[in-house]
């Protein structure tokens, strides 16, 4: 949906209570006023879809209780945290970023790490390049290109998201689920990889087993 820019005279009472309501909503006038024509309507914004979208995402994470969730001043970005079991009991953070057209790419998951140890970065270094190695093999051909939109930087990741396969799950809900379920399966692999430091390879070779076990039921996004 695109935008234009359009202009309007509205009483200053009414631009004084819509601005309040946009603050306490996190969002701007012009979005607020575009939301509220849009539901008088009944049609669906690119916000309102994304709006939708987290909310079933944060109360998905909120029931599984090792994830904390994070609004941002942003209609398109949320931010999940979860803790590792490593050193100083560090936090995970998932930066999830919905874009406005999903056709195909829905939007983008971004990984870190807030840390100065060069040990720990090399460790998650090692992890994101095995898992975008893994999915390389595993499910590239689902892409656009054959690539899987990953890119890995030292103690960072990145991944975009593709629309579900199956047309009943490209709802809100049913890109909601899979986007939750996707970030809950990495950060398990995560904390796996590093509770068998000890043990790489045969840690790998699970998560390898794991991961096929979950594509093939889950779907690739």
């Amino acid at each position: 949906m695109d935008k234009t820019v359009y202009s309007m005279i509205l009483d200053d009472d009414v631009v004084r209570a819509v601005d309040q309501l946009a603050y306490e909503k996190g969002t701007s006038r012009s979005n607020l006023i575009n939301q509220i024509l849009a539901e008088y309507f009944s049609f669906s914004t690119p916000e309102m879809r994304m709006k939708s979208i987290f909310e079933t995402v944060e109360q998905t994470m909120a029931d599984l209780g090792c994830f904390q969730v994070q609004f941002q001043p942003s209609d398109a970005m949320i931010t999940i945290r979860s803790a590792l079991r490593y050193r100083y009991n560090p936090s995970i953070r998932y930066v999830l970023e919905l874009y406005r057209r999903s056709d195909p790419v829905v939007g983008e998951m971004r990984v870190s790490l807030r840390t100065q140890n060069q040990t720990l970065i090399r460790i998650l270094t090692a992890f994101f390049s095995f898992w975008l190695d893994l999915e390389t093999r595993t499910v590239s051909s689902c892409f656009p290109q054959g690539r899987v939109p990953a890119k890995v930087e030292p103690g960072r990741y990145a991944r975009r998201f593709i629309l579900p396969g199956a047309k009943e799950k490209q709802t809100d809900d049913g890109i909601a689920e899979a986007i939750s379920d996707y970030i809950q399966f990495f950060d398990s692999c995560l904390k796996y990889y590093f509770a068998e430091l000890d043990n790489p390879e045969a840690a790998q070779e699970k998560l390898e087993r794991q991961y096929r076990q979950y594509v093939t039921k889950e779907g690739v996004i």
